[in-house]
């Protein structure tokens, strides 16, 4: 079974059975508040992403893209096509290192400068094509209508959801730890596909791996 937002909306509405202005106004919050919960639990094959760039000559950082949630690898490309990966330091590290802007070549390094930005070491000396590999943040089914974790695992956002509005509603704590119980077993479900049944053949990770009974 997969639900949409709008079904979603209605089965807290009847699980709680509230139906009033605020509490109506927050189910939103309830929803995207475990969206948030989920993606910073667990790494879903589904939500990551490859993009291409390009690194500017004499530029020391790289910009990330909105949807960027945590880093899998970032690699420079050459004209025929071949990888060179880049390894991860502290923004300190190349800093010391690689001081700008006197230090430049191709890049061996990145760290993770801002929210919005890599930093790169040495400075690139001339321009060199990008492409990082990375965890996106999904779209929030309350905005799209729909969702992967709506129609493939409906059950970790509805219990999630229901802890929130438990919350909210300052409801008997019995219930509420009912749906924390439910949602943690949903949650267990879902972190065996994500971090472990979907990466048992990855040859080089940096991720968190479950092992699979």
């Amino acid at each position: 079974m997969s639900l949409t937002y709008t079904q979603l909306y209605d089965a807290i509405q009847q699980y709680t059975e509230v139906d009033e202005p605020t509490f109506n106004a927050n189910i939103p919050n309830f929803v995207r508040n475990t969206e948030l919960l989920v993606n910073n639990t667990v790494q879903l094959p589904a939500f990551r992403r490859n993009v291409t760039g390009e690194a500017t000559q004499l530029f020391q950082y790289l910009n990330m893209p909105s949807d960027f949630l945590s880093v899998f690898s970032l690699a420079t490309i050459d004209d025929s096509g071949n990888y060179t990966y880049l390894l991860q330091k502290d923004v300190n590290y190349i800093r010391e290192a690689y001081p700008y802007p006197t230090a430049i070549g191709a890049p061996k390094y990145y760290g993770l400068f801002s929210s919005t930005a890599f930093i790169l070491g040495p400075t690139p000396d001339v321009n060199y094509n990008m492409e990082l590999h990375y965890y996106a943040a999904p779209v929030s089914i309350v905005d799209a209508g729909t969702s992967w974790l709506g129609q493939n695992y409906p059950s970790v956002l509805l219990w999630g959801s229901l802890i929130e509005a438990s919350v909210f509603l300052k409801g008997e704590a019995d219930m509420t730890e009912n749906y924390r119980a439910k949602y943690e077993e949903a949650m267990m479900l879902l972190k065996q596909l994500g971090d472990g049944k979907d990466r048992q053949d990855n040859f080089r990770t940096t991720q968190v791996r479950d092992q699979v009974v």
